[in-house]
């Protein structure tokens, strides 16, 4: 009864959308206030629809309900219970109710804040909102309903991809959904501002915060999915630029270049039309990543579906949340031109380079992505763009991107630099030819790409330090009042700064001088990786909750020191029949210890796969620092107001 309920609630959404949809902004056309003042509680009523809808697919999965076909396909009893719940969204049909869900709750967050926004924004901002919503309750309903019966209930389900029973599953997909919902209620500010015909200080207000809890959600979420890779596959990376790792990286580099649009819209209401535009492709991006997954076109990993039916439909509304707006755009997008008034060096200037340079690195992104799926359409050749293209096109816009992000606090609004620029530009410099030769100490034959990421480090790392410097002025005392007096948004905006640092670190440090070593070892061989020894003690059979193991017991000792026993496996489920590998890491500041165990046996050996990794473990401590400065800096921005509802209403008349 209770999947009946879901199924009625999910339908019940979908006309309460059509009705949001349409009826306020027929009520704001007309005058009718009473359709007008529909939007917020019927929004509030979808989003509790579709929250009873999801708790009830959880309890089906919960229950172990095999007569619900979408838990005989993805669910097993045997299985753990943080699995059984995590599994409601590891499918298609679950894992896209999910982002309904969370696209409704955004809509009535909004529904219930934004009081003292202007009205007609806020109906119209509800109700695009609400257009997308039924664009995806369409889909789930009519291609991916997830409360479908089977005619005869079967005594177990066929199991949960075993390589998505870890608890990466719990964290990983809810957190990046949150990113790419969020840009949804951008989007719906900006066609909800295209529609008013007004783009202003205020507008910018009220959409940063959405904008800023997408982003950290998107940082959090790419973050948490590339650990789950490098301690979960085995393969002992962290970025493979699979498609769907590109498809996640896209909305966020255009929403990092929205975020920083925005802050000119908002302080010097500049850049409007710009600021519309990256708002309209940083979800139409989000949709194209949901496309990818969902359509079977592309191979990956992280594929739920390959249903071309499925796919046309997500098409079609990725058609129409591009091809409407933008049509919208070029014809409103000319009424929100601004004045020019700011010097070549500025802070304006300076954000506009950003724009730039992270814009130009979506399209590289995009065009590696797609370009081998338009060049087998075209003529049936099948090549692979991986790593080589990206190290090539990638990573140099984003290496003078890192020279400009020491530059950016240095400049003021309109008129050139700060006084702090010799001191930062002067330690800066100082740092980049410290790591330069640091690196040249610690490795022979070091690349020269790899000197300049150390310099580029250097550059950052030090640049940020002689800003702080020179705000807190440590040494004339009192650094305590300067330090409570300055802006959230200032120590935001250095945490997240000081965050792509230890990203770097982290990232230079595993690309240069990791170790790998590939062995064939009986028990009692001893192997030498990066100055430790790592014995294979023995290889035996283990029992786990739904799955059997081979595991190696592998004794670490540096020197004479003792210093860890790890043990990776390889786990065989039952339910499922298949294999998947878990590595056994070491995690330290100074670097990870990894191994992997391989095929074999006590007679020919085991092949064995064992790293040194330094430094790998700051890649997701900097991509944390960046999401916590980002939350600092809207945080801030919000209590401060900037930008007085008088001052907005003066520039739009």
């Amino acid at each position: 009864m209770i999947t009946e309920l879901g199924h009625f609630a999910l339908i019940l959404a979908f006309v309460t959308s059509l009705c949001v949809a349409i009826l306020p902004l027929v009520g704001l056309r007309t005058g009718l206030a009473s359709l007008s003042a529909l939007a917020a509680p019927a929004t509030l009523l979808m989003a509790g629809a579709v929250s009873f809808a999801f708790m009830a697919l959880v309890a089906a999965f919960v229950t172990s309900d095999f007569s619900v076909a979408l838990v005989a396909a993805h669910s097993h009893s045997t299985k753990p219970m943080i699995y059984k719940i995590s599994g409601t969204w590891g499918n298609h049909e679950g894992s896209l109710l999910l982002w309904i869900l969370i696209l409704v709750l955004f809509g009535g967050l909004l529904a219930l804040r934004g009081r003292e926004m202007n009205f007609g924004l806020k109906v119209r901002t509800l109700a695009v909102q609400a257009m997308v919503t039924a664009g995806f309750l369409a889909f789930c309903l009519f291609t991916s309903n997830p409360f479908a019966r089977l005619d005869e209930a079967p005594l177990d389900g066929r199991g949960l991809n075993p390589i998505l029973q870890d608890p990466g599953l719990a964290l990983h997909p809810p957190t990046l959904y949150v990113g790419y919902v969020g840009l949804s209620l951008a989007f719906a500010f900006a066609v909800a501002g295209l529609i008013e015909g007004r783009i202003d200080r205020a507008w910018a207000r009220h959409v940063r915060p959405w904008i800023s809890a997408a982003w950290c959600a998107l940082t959090a979420g790419i973050a948490l999915g590339s650990w789950w890779a490098y301690y979960e596959l085995g393969w002992g990376g962290w970025w493979f630029w699979d498609p769907v790792e590109n498809a996640s990286l896209m909305p966020w580099l255009a929403a990092t270049a929205l975020l920083h649009s925005t802050i000119v819209v908002e302080q010097r209401d500049r850049l409007k039309s710009w600021t519309v535009l990256l708002a309209i492709l940083a979800f139409s991006l989000s949709l194209v990543g949901t496309f990818i997954v969902r359509s079977g076109l592309l191979t990956s990993v992280h594929s739920f579906a390959s249903d071309p039916a499925r796919g046309v439909f997500i098409l079609g509304i990725l058609l129409a949340a591009i091809g409407v707006p933008l049509l919208l755009f070029a014809i409103r997008g000319p009424q929100l031109s601004s004045r020019n008034d700011h010097v070549l060096i500025s802070r304006e200037s300076g954000l506009i380079l950003n724009n730039f340079l992270l814009t130009a690195a979506t399209v590289v992104v995009l065009v590696g992505t797609f370009y081998p799926l338009a060049l087998e359409m075209v003529n049936g050749a099948r090549i692979t763009v991986g790593p080589p293209y990206f190290d090539a096109t990638f990573n140099p816009i984003m290496a003078v991107l890192v020279l400009a992000m020491a530059l950016g606090p240095l400049t003021a609004w309109r008129r050139g630099t700060l006084p702090s620029l010799r001191l930062s530009l002067g330690l800066a410099a100082a740092g980049a030819v410290l790591a330069i030769g640091v690196g040249m100490a610690l490795a022979n034959g070091i690349s020269a790409a790899g000197l300049a990421g150390l310099g580029l480090l250097g550059w950052l790392a030090l640049a940020i330090t002689g800003d702080i410097l020179h705000r807190l002025k440590p040494w004339r005392g009192g650094i305590g009042t300067r330090a409570a007096v300055l802006p959230m948004p200032v120590w935001g905006m250095w945490t997240a700064h000081a965050g792509m640092v230890v990203f770097l670190v982290g990232a230079l440090g595993n690309g240069l001088f990791q170790t790998e070593v590939i062995v064939r070892a009986l028990p009692g061989d001893s192997v030498d990786v990066a100055g430790k020894t790592m014995t294979l003690r023995a290889v035996e059979a283990r029992q786990g909750p739904n799955y059997v193991t081979e595991t190696a017991i592998i004794e670490l000792r540096d020197g004479t020191d003792l210093m860890a026993f790890m043990t990776p496996e390889k786990r065989f489920y039952n339910a499922e029949r298949q294999t998947t590998t878990e590595a056994a890491i070491r995690p330290r500041i100074g670097g990870d210890d990894y191994a992997v165990l391989g095929d074999g046996d006590a007679t020919s050996g085991y092949t064995l796969r064992l790293y040194r990794k330094p430094f790998v473990s700051w890649i997701w401590a900097g991509a944390g620092l960046m999401a916590v400065g980002g939350a600092m800096a809207a945080l801030g921005r919000r209590q401060r107001r900037p930008a007085p509802l008088a001052d907005s209403l003066r520039t739009a008349t």
